[in-house]
């Protein structure tokens, strides 16, 4: 009985790991140039998360580099209850969502600050 059990589980967390590469799938086909411009100009995102989504402890989370994946981010973004407003799918539709994601998923890491000439003081 224990040996089913263990393999039911292990099942349900592959199923959900699929889930979550096949959603990552579909974002990244989005639009990345096309989600910046929602990002800073359509939508507003930028003055609560910073212009790279580098967000700010006073107004927003940090969403970039590296974002949460995709599912969990739609989902926090159509039911938010939090300070942000919850964006339904009328207001923000899926392919904006998704370009904006990939937007996020472009954004490469900050450079070391010790490959910095002027702050490694070398």
């Amino acid at each position: 009985m224990m040996i089913k059990s263990g393999f039911r589980v292990a099942a349900g967390l592959a199923a959900l790991a699929a889930g979550l590469v096949i959603g990552q799938g579909a974002a990244l086909a989005a639009d990345a140039a096309r989600g910046k411009i929602l990002f800073t100009q359509k939508y507003g995102c930028y003055q609560c998360h910073g212009t790279e989504g580098q967000g700010s402890q006073v107004t927003g989370p940090k969403l970039a580099p590296d974002p949460m994946p995709y599912d969990a981010l739609s989902a926090f973004v159509r039911t938010s209850s939090r300070n942000m407003p919850p964006f339904r799918e009328q207001i923000l539709p899926n392919a904006d969502l998704e370009d904006i994601y990939a937007y996020l998923k472009s954004i490469p890491p900050a450079k070391d600050w010790k490959s910095i000439p002027l702050l490694a003081n070398d």
